[in-house]
């Protein structure tokens, strides 16, 4: 195995926590692997830090670039999903956590990722960012106080968060309003990702009556021209959590994640349905 291929995982993991994007996570890493390649390696001491310079420059450039993009953006923008089944994932790449992330400045996002996230040292982490060590730990400090404001430190066990996924699926193909409420929150929040693309809110759907009824009525209906009976729903880990993974014929259609309370209701539902979005999660 080569230098560069010892170190992918990792590099594809910073950027995509960086960007939220699989796909522009892929385009870092392979720009980081073509200048890589064109680098004087001789001189690199350490290629991991080295690396995870590169490509924590290149993802920062994109992060900027499309916070621009976004601003006309149709509908709530949501992070593209990845499938993590059978990996040791934790709660920092769950699509809750990376909705967070979205509100900090690229700086600051750079920073809590490579500190909090892969424990990197200040000075390495200074270098990457081309800032001071003082204002690298200022950086940490706000992101970190961000973070703590607009994500309570808890944990969900995962097999009661595989068992409510269930619940809520059976609950909602079968259309049981009164099971779905169940389930959820009071004050629950569904986000839905179309992007303008396919049929979806554009506005934040809130409270647990609007959800639950919401979530039951959809389960009726056609979706895109696939009919109900047609769609196929798989369990799989989605970012790290039990999620739903809606298909058609020869097609993803949606995906479906959950946010939990400190009691294990679900606090947030997070659909993601635009096809530019779900390539990371296609079994092709």
């Amino acid at each position: 195995m080569t230098v560069f291929e010892e170190h992918r995982r990792l590099l594809f993991a910073i950027a995509y926590r960086i960007l939220g994007s699989a796909t522009d996570a892929e385009d870092a890493v392979q720009d980081t692997w073509l200048r890589w390649s064109a680098a004087d390696r001789t001189r690199v001491a350490d290629p991991k830090a080295y690396l995870a310079r590169m490509v924590t420059h290149q993802a920062m450039d994109q992060f900027r670039a499309a916070r621009r993009q976004r601003e006309t953006y149709i509908g709530p923008w949501l992070p593209e999903p990845i499938l993590t089944a059978g990996e040791d994932v934790t709660d920092d790449v769950s699509l809750a956590m990376l909705v967070v992330l979205e509100t900090l400045s690229p700086l600051e996002r750079a920073v809590f990722v490579l500190k909090e996230i892969f424990d990197f040292p200040y000075p390495e982490i200074a270098a990457a960012v081309d800032r001071t060590e003082p204002a690298v730990r200022q950086a940490a400090h706000r992101a970190r106080e961000h973070v703590r404001a607009r994500r309570p430190r808890f944990r969900t066990d995962h097999r009661h968060q595989r068992d409510v996924t269930e619940r809520f699926l059976a609950a909602a193909s079968g259309g049981d309003i009164n099971g779905l409420m169940a389930l959820l929150a009071p004050d629950v929040t569904l986000w839905t990702d179309g992007g303008g693309k396919v049929r979806q809110a554009r506005r934040p759907v809130s409270g647990a009556a609007r959800v639950a009824a919401w979530m039951a009525g959809v389960s009726q209906v056609p979706y895109e021209g696939v009919a109900p009976a047609d769609m196929r729903v798989e369990l799989v880990d989605i970012n790290g959590r039990p999620g739903l993974l809606f298909t058609g014929p020869q097609r993803v259609i949606a995906t479906l994640t959950f946010d939990f309370d400190a009691d294990g209701r679900i606090a947030g539902i997070y659909n993601v349905a635009n096809p530019d979005k779900l390539r990371a999660v296609s079994r092709d």
